[in-house]
C-alpha cells in the first residue's frame, strides 16, 4: 500500500487501473504473485483446471501430441506454470502416448511458483529424460513446438472505463485518508481509440474492462514459434458475451482463500485480481501477430475431442472404488456447465500450415468472435 501510495502521489492524485494492478500483482516482493503467499489448491486462493483433475493435462498431452508429430525437434513452452502440476501431467501422458518433446520450458516469473515447481518437476525430469527448463524471459531463438497458457491472459493487468454523463471516462486509482478508492477522468486519446475499435454499444451505466498490453503480449510470445500452435486457455467468451450490457459492473473478479468478490481495495497483494477474456480481441491480436485462428470452443467441447472419456477411464485402472468415484467426480468438474465446462473457453491460434487441429472438430464457435 505505501508503495502504491507512493506510485499514486509521484503521479499527481491519479494512476489508470492497469497500473494499480501491475503493481498490486507483480511488484517485485510485494504483490501477490512476487510475495511468496501460497495462492493454488485447496489451500490456497483458488484451484485451477490441472489441480481438479490430471485428466486436465492427459487431455491437452493428446492435443500437444498432434502438434509434435508434426515438428521435427518439437519443444513445449508454458507461460505461468503454477503449482507445475499441468506440465508433470502433460510429460508423463505425452510419455505414455510416446511422443515426449526434445525440451519443456517454462516461463515464470513469480520466484515462490518457480521453486515449487522446481520441487515437483525435477524427479519427473530425471524419470523421463527430458529437459525441463526455466526461463526469465521470452526465448529469443526460434523453435517449433506447442506454446501453453492455462489461465494466463486473465491476469493481464486491465484499464477500467465508462460511459459517462461528460464522455468516455477512464477509472482509475486515488489515494484516500485510509486507503484507496476508485477515481474518474476524461479518458486520453489512447483509451478513446482503443474503445471506439471495441464498437461497443453499452448503456452509459456500464463499466468495462480493456486490456491494453493484449496486443504486445501476444505478439512477443509468439514471435520465437517457428512452426506449431498456441493454445489459449481461460474464462471469457467472444466480445460480445464478455461486453454484453447486463455487466453493469464489468468481469473484474477478485480471490482470496476461495472467495470471489469485487473489491480490488481491500487485501492488496495478498488477493488475486482477474477479469473476463475478451478472446475477439486475442483473436485480433494473433492475426496481427502472423498467427493463424485455428478454432475457437469451450473447455468442454476441447476436452472431449481430446480423448476426455478415455482419459477417465484410464484413472479407473488399479484404483480403488471409492477413489474412482472422486477421480469422476472432479474429472466432471472440468466439463459440467455449471463448473468450468462452459465458462471456459480455448483459441488455437497456429504458425504454419495447419487446417485443423483435433480439439476443434468437435465444436467450433470460431464464427462467433
Amino acid at each position: 500500500m505505501a508503495l502504491i501510495r507512493a506510485r499514486i502521489a509521484r503521479a499527481g492524485g491519479w494512476i489508470p487501473f492497469s497500473q494499480f494492478m501491475a503493481l498490486a500483482l507483480y511488484a517485485p516482493g510485494l504483490g501477490y504473485y512476487a510475495a511468496g503467499a501460497h495462492k493454488l489448491g485447496r489451500g490456497g486462493d483458488f484451484v485451477t483446471a490441472p489441480e481438479l483433475s490430471p485428466v486436465f493435462g492427459a487431455c491437452l498431452a493428446t492435443q500437444c501430441a498432434e502438434v509434435l508429430s508434426a515438428c521435427p525437434a518439437g519443444e513445449i513452452l508454458e507461460v505461468g506454470a503454477g503449482s507445475g502440476v499441468l506440465a508433470r501431467d502433460v510429460l508423463q501422458a505425452l510419455a505414455r502416448q510416446g511422443q515426449l518433446p526434445t525440451r519443456y520450458r517454462i516461463l515464470e516469473t513469480s520466484p515462490d511458483l518457480r521453486e515449487r515447481q522446481q520441487a515437483l518437476l525435477d524427479p519427473v525430469a530425471r524419470e523421463l529424460g527430458v529437459p525441463i527448463e526455466w526461463l526469465d524471459q521470452i526465448p529469443e531463438q526460434s523453435f517449433s513446438g506447442v506454446i501453453l497458457a492455462n489461465e494466463v491472459l486473465d491476469a493481464l493487468p486491465v484499464d477500467r472505463f465508462r460511459h459517462g454523463p461528460s464522455g468516455l471516462e477512464a477509472m482509475g486509482v486515488s489515494s484516500e485518508d485510509v486507503g484507496l478508492a476508485w477515481c474518474a477522468k476524461p479518458a486520453d486519446q489512447a483509451l478513446h481509440t482503443a474503445v471506439t475499435a471495441l464498437e461497443l454499444d453499452l448503456d452509459l451505466e456500464v463499466t468495462c474492462e480493456y486490456c491494453p498490453s493484449m496486443s504486445a503480449w501476444l505478439s512477443a510470445i509468439a514471435a520465437p514459434l517457428s512452426f506449431g500452435a498456441l493454445l489459449l486457455i481461460d474464462y471469457g467468451g467472444a466480445r460480445r458475451e464478455v461486453y454484453h450490457p447486463s455487466r453493469v459492473d464489468g468481469t473484474l473478479s477478485c480471490f482470496h482463500r476461495h472467495l470471489q468478490h469485487n473489491d480490488p481495495f481491500t487485501r492488496v497483494g495478498l488477493q488475486d485480481m482477474t477479469a473476463w477474456v475478451d478472446f475477439t480481441r486475442v483473436a485480433e491480436a494473433a492475426i496481427e501477430a502472423g498467427l493463424g485462428v485455428v478454432g475457437f470452443t469451450t473447455q468442454a467441447h476441447f476436452l472431449l475431442a481430446n480423448d476426455f472419456e478415455g482419459h477417465v477411464a484410464a484413472l479407473h485402472e488399479g484404483a480403488r472404488p471409492d477413489d474412482v468415484v472422486d477421480h469422476v467426480r472432479a474429472a466432471r468438474r472440468l466439463v459440467l456447465p455449471t463448473e468450468m465446462g462452459e465458462r471456459f473457453k480455448c483459441l488455437g491460434l497456429t504458425r504454419g500450415d495447419w487446417s485443423s487441429l483435433r480439439g476443434f472438430k468437435l465444436r467450433d464457435f470460431t464464427h462467433t468472435l
